[in-house]
């Protein structure tokens, strides 16, 4: 029996990923039955090798290996599909995600009005990036947010929370990690923002450029809005026989 699972997806992160799995075991003692999932992004740094041993020592810890490198998406979308809770919270391989935020990130599913709300979004304070990240970062969520309207400051944070099948349920597209609240928003679902703190990064370098992010995310920026116009507008209520007595 599970209740949370922790989405971890990651390519040649072997120099953060013990820390961080380290700090998740700590942060989840209090949370009921966990697992962590790390997806290996077809990573070529030794880091296998170091899930391998961890595997031997962490019974929560289970790792999925792409072929090969997919994307941040497509290794969250592997990660949920296996994951065995109900709920599930992603954070990014780097380390600059505290897992001291997990519980965090699932709270307001055990508060009221949890019924209602789809999405927990992670917004990132005092944020340890270079200015020419965050920058980019700044315009590229008042671009996404005027055009979309899903109320989020920093869909870029990596710490997310929402329920499995609700997740499962959206239309999946490379890169639509950056776009959940708006995604959720369109099936009805209320979006929660918790301020999470943010870290440097312990070892390794970025994987994209800042000129790479604005590329993807303005031909995603239009599908996107093209997605939210065409959502389903019926709702569906099945009629009971009593109610079709004439």
């Amino acid at each position: 029996m599970c209740d949370t699972s922790i989405i971890i997806p990651a390519r040649n992160e072997a120099e953060n990923i013990e820390a961080l799995l380290d700090g998740i075991a700590r942060a989840c003692a209090s949370i009921g039955p966990w697992e962590v999932i790390v997806i290996d992004d077809a990573s070529d740094d030794g880091m296998a090798d170091i899930l391998a041993r961890r595997m031997t020592q962490m019974s929560e810890l289970r790792v999925i290996r792409h072929d090969r490198s997919g994307g941040q998406s497509a290794g969250v979308h592997s990660g949920v599909r296996a994951a065995r809770g109900t709920y599930i919270c992603t954070l990014d391989g780097d380390g600059q995600n505290p897992p001291s935020e997990i519980p965090n990130m699932l709270a307001p599913f055990k508060g009221p009005n949890s019924a209602k709300i789809g999405l927990v979004a992670g917004q990132r304070v005092a944020r340890q990036d270079t200015w020419s990240k965050r920058y980019a970062s700044k315009f590229a969520n008042a671009l996404r947010a005027k055009l979309l309207k899903d109320g989020t400051r920093d869909t870029g944070c990596g710490l997310k929370a929402f329920r499995r099948d609700d997740f499962l349920a959206l239309p999946y597209f490379d890169h639509m990690h950056r776009y959940l609240p708006a995604l959720f928003a369109r099936d009805g679902w209320t979006i929660a923002h918790v301020d999470v703190s943010h870290a440097a990064r312990g070892g390794g370098r970025s994987h994209y450029s800042n000129f790479q992010r604005a590329l993807v995310g303005a031909i995603d920026l239009i599908g996107v809005a093209w997605l939210l116009k065409r959502r389903k507008k019926a709702r569906p209520t099945e009629v009971t026989r009593s109610e079709n007595r004439g």
